[in-house]
């Protein structure tokens, strides 16, 4: 399911917009301030970000810089209430691919989103690669060497975030967001399975990447075959 990151101060407009979404079949997790967005924006992979100008903790045209500068990439649809022509080139210059003016009809908004769900990605978003293993966002599809593999989208949601933190360590709460995204109910031990699942399919197609869990905190990615998992011993 294609999933949207939602970035609306505005309780009831944000749930009118999730169940408008969730209705077309897209699933979203809504975030109501910058600080929350930028966490799980680097985080989860999300098909298009919607942003709202007005935000309690600043301007979300300044979020936006923020993650184009930082290499995001992700289509954005700009939610505003100020219609002159100088904020919609303001939007646009600084990043967002689409302009909203509030009011608008949520018809009118799925199309939108559902346009740039169908725009094609930068190159820098089509592969991330770690030790001797490569994910494909494009097709979800793990590497290693001459093999590849097909992930359930849990599994490569988690795979990705791990190799994009480059080998640090990422909290379980984290990775549970990435797989299963925000407020969706999972077993205590959804994840333990999902990673038990990954090791194995690692171990199958030889390689030497490694996915270890750091006691209490999370787990992360080690290309060292003598590295021992805390978790399995």
């Amino acid at each position: 399911m294609s999933r949207v990151a939602l970035i609306e101060d505005n309780g009831r407009l944000a749930e009118m917009i999730r169940q408008a979404l969730s209705s077309s079949g897209i699933a979203t997790d809504v975030f109501n301030n910058i600080s929350g967005a930028w966490y799980g924006v680097g985080r989860a992979e999300y098909s298009v970000l919607v942003v709202d100008r007005g935000l309690p903790d600043g301007d979300g045209l300044t979020f936006l810089r923020n993650l184009r500068a930082a290499g995001q990439t992700t289509p954005c649809l700009m939610l505003t209430a100020r219609d002159a022509l100088h904020d919609r080139v303001d939007g646009l210059e600084s990043g967002a691919d689409d302009y909203v003016t509030k009011p608008f009809a949520m018809s009118e908004l799925v199309a939108r989103v559902r346009t740039l769900m169908r725009r094609p990605r930068a190159l820098t978003d089509l592969s991330a690669s770690f030790g001797d293993i490569t994910v494909d966002p494009q097709h979800r599809m793990l590497r290693c060497g001459e093999r590849s593999l097909q992930l359930a989208p849990a599994e490569f949601q988690i795979v990705l975030t791990l190799v994009r933190s480059n080998g640090n360590t990422v909290r379980h709460a984290a990775l549970e967001h990435a797989a299963w995204g925000l407020g969706e109910a999972v077993t205590p031990n959804a994840l333990e399975v999902t990673v038990h699942r990954l090791r194995k399919k690692l171990a199958a197609a030889g390689a030497r990447t490694r996915i270890v869990n750091i006691r209490g905190m999370g787990f992360n990615l080690q290309n060292d075959t003598t590295a021992i998992n805390e978790g399995e011993r």
